[in-house]
């Protein structure tokens, strides 16, 4: 069957095989695309309902890092179904939201004390960015309201953290609604490196920004600072190089700027350590989580702060103005406290930094020598490969090729799950892979992920330059 690549959802279910195509009452992401239906989870696998197998290369989007249907932790939730389903938390606390924060709290970063639970990433963002406010207000120095985060960051879909994020082509519909936010150069060696300049040189100009930026604005207005540790979606995992963050934190020190890190997407042992930040010898005020607390089993995220933070607003109005309903919901907070044990149950973090390192040993091998393979980067199981049409010149692929969205569908169509994204450099060019698979991963995993990713970029590439002669 022939049609282009814009096709309908129709024709993207029969050229896939996500049929039978049929109309669907869910407002999906996509209007245009059909979706396969998934029926079963098999540990790095989802099971779809014409039985076909996908090995699960991402985690989702960098979630389910015990994998799918773990036995520890369904049972947890079963227990907890049974004993309580949901206290609202104007009323009452819980036992396992209680046993969570303790669980965190022994291994958070120096100085970090309190957990505040939420449904999800983008709440923990907001959250983070109210609390930072109230911070302020509490301690008498209301004029710091301002927040200075970086291009090509991605914070969340609310207004807040959609504000403080730079991926441009997720803020560009909502930017009339969005308050001012200051970005600065992201810590992106393979883009903004120059000729002759080393690792930890780049580090201290690109951090250096930051401080530029507070004295424009005037450090007595400026309340936090945003980052991810190791960018996720919008840069493809992308470390910061040696000496960057302790300069960040430095810099935040010296203005008495809050340093909020958002780890959501690049915490709870996806880099290897169960936070991010212990690999750069930092920590910061306020550290956000998600995704790999609870592994997809609940929804749940958390925001962690120091006590400094929350004994200012404990002496303060002692109210946060701020909450969801589903905030500590028992049930989530029972699921994340079974999956943090299970990991260590299980030393998973070893298992990351091993299989991570293979995992990009054979990526290397696979995609070191490809044409239009520029970067390959990452920490533990969280892997980048960046894409273009040169090697030499770094020069992306155009755009309207839509190259990461061939990617991900010739990925589908043999059965592994990846995710590919666009806009790498300025939210409008360039292409990445992001890999993050589950923690149980093992040699045979990387080698059937190595293989279908292989086949699914040509497949790709094929496909881009068909169309261009075209």
């Amino acid at each position: 069957m022939k049609c282009n690549y814009d096709a309908t959802a129709e024709c993207l279910a029969r050229i896939y095989g996500y049929g039978p195509y049929h109309m669907s009452h869910v407002f999906h992401r996509h209007t245009q695309q059909s979706y396969p239906v998934a029926v079963r989870g098999e540990g790095l696998y989802v099971v779809d309902s014409h039985g076909k197998r996908y090995l699960d290369a991402s985690s989702g989007a960098a979630v389910s890092c015990l994998g799918h249907n773990h036995p520890a932790v369904i049972q947890a939730i079963k227990d907890q179904l049974d004993r309580l389903p949901y206290a609202h938390t104007s009323f009452f606390t819980s036992e396992p939201s209680e046993a969570l924060a303790d669980h965190l709290i022994a291994r958070a970063p120096e100085g970090v004390a309190k957990v505040y639970y939420v449904s999800g990433g983008s709440e923990a963002n907001e959250t983070a960015l109210k609390l930072a406010r109230q911070y302020f207000v509490e301690t008498g120095r209301p004029a710091r309201h301002r927040f200075i985060a970086r291009r090509q960051s991605y914070h969340g879909n609310t207004l807040g953290a959609l504000a403080v994020g730079g991926n441009m082509a997720r803020r560009e519909m909502f930017r009339p609604l969005l308050m001012e936010v200051s970005h600065i150069i992201p810590c992106y060696a393979y883009r903004f490196k120059e000729p002759g300049e080393s690792d930890e040189e780049f580090g201290r100009r690109a951090a250096d920004e930051l401080e530029t930026e507070i004295l424009r604005l005037g450090p007595e207005t400026v309340a936090a600072f945003v980052a991810e540790p190791v960018v996720g979606a919008t840069l493809g995992a992308v470390p910061p190089v040696p000496g960057y963050f302790t300069r960040i934190r430095e810099i935040c020190d010296t203005y008495g700027v809050l340093l909020i890190l958002d780890e959501i997407m690049c915490g709870m042992g996806r880099t290897g350590t169960l936070f991010a930040s212990e690999q750069e010898g930092i920590a910061p005020d306020i550290v956000t989580c998600a995704k790999g607390l609870g592994a997809g089993y609940q929804p749940i995220g958390a925001v962690l702060v120091t006590g400094k933070i929350y004994e200012a607003i404990a002496a303060g109005t002692g109210l946060f103005q701020h909450g969801f309903t589903y905030i500590g919901h028992p049930m989530a907070c029972a699921a994340a406290l079974a999956v943090q044990q299970t990991i260590e149950r299980e030393r998973l973090l070893d298992n990351v930094r091993k299989q991570g390192a293979v995992l990009r040993a054979r990526l290397q091998e696979r995609f070191g020598n490809h044409h239009h393979v520029g970067d390959i980067r990452g920490r533990g199981l969280f892997v980048g490969l960046e894409l273009v049409a040169d090697r030499a010149s770094r020069a992306p692929f155009d755009p309207a090729r839509k190259l990461h969205a061939r990617i991900k569908a010739e990925a589908m169509a043999r059965g592994l799950m990846c995710y590919p994204a666009g806009g790498t450099i300025d939210g409008r060019r360039g292409d990445h892979i992001l890999l993050a698979p589950p923690y149980i991963i093992d040699d045979d995993h990387i080698e059937q992920i190595v293989e279908k990713l292989g086949a699914a970029v040509d497949a790709a590439l094929a496909g881009v330059a068909l169309a261009a002669e075209a």
